[in-house]
């Protein structure tokens, strides 16, 4: 299950007026207004983060001010040994590079990819979950947070040329520009911090190459214990499962529940060696498997649930998968 570090939700409950214990308790004046499951090695599931912060906004008159208050707290050092080996980077392109490298011990919600093959560079922010209605205000989150810390850790002035986000914009656009201090540009084709690349040679005030790369081997032993639930094929799955009894979605309309276009699904699939029709066949085949082996629902149910018109043509296809038929393999396993 995709996890976000507890920091964050911490810094989001500071920011509303609130304080969020080890505990998991919202207190608001005194009171407990809200409890969430106690984090597991510092981190939240993602629907109770998003659940989370859903709630905080609501209660706020003003968003901006909220998200402004959030973009003030929240600091490099509270995402443990990232934030450090990003501050200790001798550049701000090393802190962009081991952002983009080991974003997902922090989150596996979301990734960011930093291009550099043009001018101005462009780092990408990329969902890698399902769709929720604070995922804007997330997003907005993550680039306010994110360019205040840069110009924090920096030495010298850091300048961005612009920010895109893909939603609709949801209040004053002068507010966001105010914020950024550059146009923010809304209904784009992609969450977007763009900057010159020279910015990226700025160095860092705790700039150490020593202590930096120390840091960094810490994190490519951490990273390499995570599962591979970062991927774009396990963030698919994840959508596409309970989409199908519905029949079988469109790229372009589960793409855009992920966070990105049709094209960078394909592009990112493709890195992956994959195609979309490979995991929504395995998609198909596993949910096939589990409703055969544990449901009591009928062959013809089974193949409605997993996005066929036709139980003749599902039968073929799961022939095809596991080279028995549907009943036959059934056949296999006790009733429940």
């Amino acid at each position: 299950m995709p996890t976000v570090t507890n920091a964050f939700a911490r810094a989001m409950a500071q920011a509303g007026g609130m304080t969020l214990t080890d505990d998991g308790e919202l207190i608001s004046g005194g009171t407990v207004v809200r409890r969430l499951p106690k984090p597991a090695d510092g981190k939240l599931s993602e629907t109770d983060y998003f659940d989370l912060l859903d709630w905080i906004r609501c209660q706020q008159e003003d968003e901006m001010a909220l998200l402004a208050a959030y973009a003030k707290l929240i600091r490099a050092d509270d995402i443990g040994v990232l934030g450090l080996a990003m501050k200790t980077a001798p550049t701000l392109r090393a802190s962009l590079e081991r952002l983009e490298r080991y974003w997902q011990v922090v989150t596996d919600t979301a990734i960011y990819r930093l291009e550099t093959s043009q001018d101005p560079a462009l780092l990408i922010f990329e969902a890698r979950t399902g769709h929720h209605p604070v995922l804007d205000f997330r997003n907005e989150g993550a680039f306010a947070g994110l360019a205040r810390n840069m110009r924090l850790f920096v030495e010298g002035e850091l300048i961005l040329d612009y920010v895109t986000f893909r939603h609709a914009c949801r209040s004053d656009p002068e507010q966001y520009q105010a914020h950024f201090g550059c146009p923010v540009r809304f209904e784009a084709e992609q969450n977007v911090i763009a900057l010159r690349k020279e910015m990226l040679d700025l160095p860092n005030r705790l700039g150490d190459a020593a202590v930096s790369d120390f840091l960094t081997t810490h994190l490519e032993t951490e990273i390499g214990t995570l599962q591979d639930e970062t991927s774009v094929r396990a963030g698919l799955l994840r959508l596409l499962t309970p989409a199908l009894s519905n029949g079988v979605p469109q790229a372009a309309d589960v793409a855009r529940e992920m966070g990105m276009s049709e094209r960078t699904l394909y592009r990112r699939l493709a890195d992956e060696g994959l195609t979309f029709r490979d995991v929504l066949t395995e998609a198909q085949s596993s949910l096939a498997q589990e409703l055969l082996k544990d449901s009591r629902s009928s062959i013809a149910e089974i193949a409605f649930l997993t996005g066929f018109s036709e139980q003749s043509t599902f039968s073929r296809a799961f022939k095809r998968w596991v080279g028995q038929a549907p009943a036959q393999f059934r056949q296999q396993f006790p009733s429940p």
